[in-house]
């Protein structure tokens, strides 16, 4: 059964360390986002990656998305960014904003889509931001089975995936609300999904970069 690990505030290193270890050791955390909880599991470790697309029941042509806690921690991730990508994602990172890349090679399978891409997303929740920088990237799945809605309390996590994942950090309920915006920025600019982030609010900053989406 997992472990329910309150989250302090401030952040202590106790804490800190527990989550590290956890994610080192292979572990399927369940953590607060700014809308529902996701399982986390780190992306160094393929057997945890794989263990978070089985218990969702994840199709492989639905990749797992990636959370960082700064930018810096793309260069494990991601190929390259276009010239513009540096300015255009200071306007949205972090936020509710997941984009698009080529995926560098020797990543878990489940994080990657078609043409070997891979979406990425600096969550604005702050004490999320912190983990992540202690943990290294992390996937953020909601915590859901697939086809059914997402969980936003720790209790209803405990329920539905106590068995199977080894530890939830507890924030009280979280606030629900429509997934991030998808961007790809494979090649021209789409939308794949509108979210908090508006395609209006996204082509007014490509533009500023001489850039526009694709229809």
């Amino acid at each position: 059964m997992a472990n329910i690990l309150p989250v302090p505030f401030p952040l202590s290193s106790d804490f800190l360390e527990e989550v590290r270890q956890c994610a080192e050791q292979d572990g399927i955390l369940a953590v607060a986002t700014e809308s529902f909880y996701a399982l986390a599991a780190s992306v160094r470790s393929v057997s945890a990656v794989e263990r978070v697309a089985e218990i969702k029941g994840r199709p492989a042509d639905k990749p797992l998305l990636v959370l960082i806690g700064e930018r810096r921690q793309m260069k494990s991730l991601v190929i390259s960014l276009p010239p513009w990508a540096d300015s255009f994602l200071n306007r949205f990172w972090p936020g509710p904003l997941t984009c698009i890349f080529h995926a560098k090679p020797g990543l878990p399978p489940p994080l990657l889509g078609e043409g070997e891409t891979i979406g990425v997303r600096c969550p604005g929740n702050e004490v999320l931001r912190s983990i992540l920088c202690t943990t290294g990237p992390l996937t953020g799945t909601s915590a859901n089975r697939t086809g059914f809605p997402a969980l936003s309390h720790p209790q209803e996590v405990l329920r539905e995936f106590g068995g199977e994942i080894d530890l939830i950090l507890d924030r009280g309920p979280s606030p629900g609300g429509r997934p991030s915006t998808l961007l790809s920025l494979v090649g021209r600019p789409r939308i794949l999904r509108e979210g908090p982030i508006s395609s209006n609010s996204i082509q007014v900053e490509l533009v500023k970069h001489g850039v526009t989406l694709f229809d």
